[in-house]
């Protein structure tokens, strides 16, 4: 009977040191010695994703994973996606990391103003996204950071971007002022890809805004910069003074030699200055010029706005500018 005793004693032993050792070896400190990743493709099995693992060098055998993942892991599959696997992960936590699709993000960002061909150039310098892209029509992105995975295409990140922009301009044209000039949402687009070039302060848009609006509603011409430079170079910077010559250029983009809207963007605006086209300021400004810090000085007749001009260029004398 002793001897039945010890014997049971030392058959348990074993059992529990079989299962410490199993519980060890799934749940333990796994081989990779440096953070890695792994891309699991639309489709793929957990036989695939487990061939993977280990050639990767994430786990020591794909055969091992896959029967330790049908004992302890659960009827949950996994989920397609890039994953960052960290140094000496468990093949525990390797399966929930694909069974909860905790997949590697990148992104790709378009600041507010950006042009489309730079747009498209952003598009091709992301890493991992794939594919062939033309340039988008202007004014169909909306700025925004966007996530993407590995083998992305670039026209399916472009998609979300310009369904971004139509989701955004609907929602903020039912909530436009009736003291806002556009008569379309494009029109809205239009004058708002103005804005964005016009102003780096947040503050100034809707002042922006309010002295465009004032200037269609008297059938004055625009006379922006920015609308001169577009047709030259497509919205990247000119890194010159404007011509006389493009001052006085007819292409339907110049508001130096037109009065209305331009027939076209001239960049991606940002939500901000959409909102400030669809709601201006209450203003009867006319005019505005650089103040010498970033930002302008708004005047509401001609005289005003020519000694600011003065004052402007007297700043910029001072600078070495001119």
């Amino acid at each position: 009977m002793r001897k039945l005793g010890c014997l049971i004693f030392v058959v348990i032993l074993l059992v529990a040191a079989a299962v410490f050792g199993v519980a060890q070896l799934w749940g333990g400190s796994g081989p990779l010695d440096k953070n890695t990743t792994v891309l699991v493709r639309e489709g793929s099995t957990l036989t695939e994703a487990a061939g993977q693992l280990e050639a990767a060098g994430a786990i020591r055998s794909a055969n091992r994973f896959l029967l330790l993942s049908k004992v302890f892991g659960g009827s949950e599959p996994i989920r397609a996606g890039e994953y960052r696997i960290p140094a000496h992960l468990s093949q525990s936590d390797i399966l929930k990391m694909m069974q909860g699709g905790q997949t590697l993000q990148r992104f790709v960002t378009v600041p507010e103003g950006l042009p489309s061909v730079l747009v498209r150039e952003r598009l091709f310098k992301a890493s991992g996204l794939e594919g062939e892209l033309d340039v988008p029509l202007e004014g169909t992105v909306l700025p925004d950071s966007y996530s993407y995975q590995r083998t992305n295409s670039r026209r399916e990140v472009l998609e979300r971007m310009q369904r971004a922009m139509i989701r955004y301009l609907n929602a903020a044209w039912k909530k436009r002022s009736p003291n806002t000039v556009a008569k379309t949402p494009r029109e809205a687009l239009i004058l708002a890809s103005i804005i964005e070039k016009e102003t780096g302060k947040p503050e100034e848009r809707r002042e922006i805004a309010a002295v465009y609006s004032n200037r269609l509603r008297g059938g004055m011409m625009l006379q922006a910069d920015p609308t001169v430079i577009y047709p030259i170079t497509k919205g990247k910077p000119l890194g010159r003074r404007i011509l006389r010559s493009e001052l006085e250029a007819k292409n339907g983009y110049n508001t130096y030699a037109m009065t209305g809207l331009p027939i076209g963007p001239i960049c991606n605006p940002g939500r901000a200055s959409i909102d400030a086209a669809l709601n201006p300021a209450k203003s009867d400004a006319l005019y505005f010029v650089a103040d010498g810090t970033g930002g302008h000085v708004f005047s509401k007749t001609l005289a005003e706005h020519q000694e600011n001009v003065r004052k402007w260029y007297a700043i910029r004398r001072k600078r070495g500018e001119m």
